[in-house]
């Protein structure tokens, strides 16, 4: 994504009401609320949840549970940084 919607993503202080929880998600950790982002889709069903949610986890540095919710999002693990990886969910989810 260009760095000009990453920042028209990031500007306000919440997310728009109209985001999906999974871009909520996205925005928080983006904003540096790890727990915030988690607690969104923690619980969620379905793959786009768990695609996120492996995201997350990921990031956090736990791979046995990333690879847990990256095989119920039905993909594999994603093979670049986390900032890319971000990204790519935010173009997946971000529809504006």
């Amino acid at each position: 994504m260009d760095p000009r919607e990453i920042s028209r993503f990031l500007e306000h202080n919440e997310p728009k009401a109209t985001y999906s929880p999974e871009l909520k998600a996205l925005y928080f950790d983006g904003k540096g609320d790890w727990q915030r982002a988690h607690d969104l889709v923690d619980q969620m069903p379905g793959k786009s949840a768990a695609r996120v949610h492996a995201y997350l986890h990921r990031k956090e540095g736990d791979q046995w549970n990333a690879d847990y919710w990256y095989r119920r999002a039905g993909e594999d693990r994603h093979p670049g940084t986390l900032e890319e990886e971000w990204e790519l969910l935010l173009g997946r989810y971000w529809e504006e």
